[in-house]
């Protein structure tokens, strides 16, 4: 049996909390150039590491799970791999509530996936609604239903809400500094240093 081991990383939108509490606000959530200090900092400086967290304060947002502190990695492949989407216990909590600060990543970094972006847009669209599809894939559960109505209809609300995001940072910065190209279709694996 194989088996992999993973590296733990502090994820660089932590709240502070002391028991359970969210004690006080994070430097994240007031600095609006905090994102530049994470972009020159390993392991965000390079790869697909900045790209892998935008992914995940997304899928984050959608699901309702502030309570992002950590992540992991499988160590063989060190900076080269992905994101392990652990722990998402907090996700799907209060569907009549959504939490801004989630995605004020996003809104400092400007950055996404293509693939990510081209994903979002099509999920938007009514033939191909997330809460639509989410509710199809979760009748196989043998748990179901999963998820209740009024948590898939949050998911739509709160993909519209990224989108709006997304579209801030492009009317703001342009495309070509916002979506990037996936790279892990190209052979390319890092970035020139000079990157945005």
């Amino acid at each position: 049996m194989l088996v992999l081991k993973c590296i733990k990383y502090v994820h660089p939108s932590l709240r502070k909390y002391i028991c359970c509490v969210c004690v006080r606000v994070s430097r994240w959530e007031v600095d609006p150039d905090y994102c530049d200090e994470v972009k020159q900092t390993p392991p965000y400086d390079r790869g697909s590491r900045l790209l892998d967290i935008m992914d995940m304060k997304i899928f984050d947002f959608l699901m309702g799970n502030m309570d992002r502190h950590h992540y992991e990695t499988f160590e063989k492949f060190g900076n080269e791999t992905f994101i392990i989407h652990l722990d998402n216990g907090r996700g799907f909590g209060k569907y009549s509530h959504d939490e801004l600060s989630i995605l004020v990543p996003l809104s400092q970094c400007c950055r996404v996936r293509r693939s990510t972006h081209l994903r979002l847009q099509l999920l938007a669209k009514q033939e191909y609604l997330l809460s639509s599809l989410m509710e199809e894939s979760l009748l196989h559960d043998r748990l179901s239903p999963i998820l209740i109505q009024p948590h898939l209809h949050a998911m739509d609300r709160c993909l519209r809400l990224v989108l709006q995001v997304l579209d801030g940072c492009l009317e703001k910065e342009g495309y070509a500094n916002v979506v990037e190209v996936d790279r892990a279709r190209d052979s390319a694996t890092h970035r020139n240093p000079g990157h945005r």
